[in-house]
């Protein structure tokens, strides 16, 4: 017996989301974490230092893979359309004496 399973454009695919999302996320987690620590074992001598910018890599990564991964959800996109800038009302200039 065979199946008729519907086919979902990839856009409405929830689970291929959350699978390239969590994919994305240990990736550059590690990459970042493992730049962060050649990084410090290359720049600093302390062990609070180099912890540091283990974690500052770790945040650049999660950080990347959040932006990423809202991108990919169709959430708030990562820069303004150029459209959207130029029908922006100027700024007010009011000068109080």
């Amino acid at each position: 017996m065979a199946e008729n399973k519907e086919l979902l454009p990839a856009k409405y695919d929830i689970n291929a989301k959350w699978d390239a999302c969590l994919d994305l996320t240990v990736r550059r987690f590690v990459y970042s974490s493992l730049a962060g620590t050649f990084g410090g074992l290359l720049l600093f001598r302390s062990p609070a230092t180099r912890w540091a910018s283990v974690a500052f890599g770790a945040g650049v990564g999660i950080g990347s893979a959040y932006t990423e991964c809202s991108r990919i959800f169709d959430g708030s996109p990562a820069k303004p359309a150029p459209s959207e800038l130029a029908d922006a009302p100027p700024p007010s200039q009011d000068v109080q004496e």
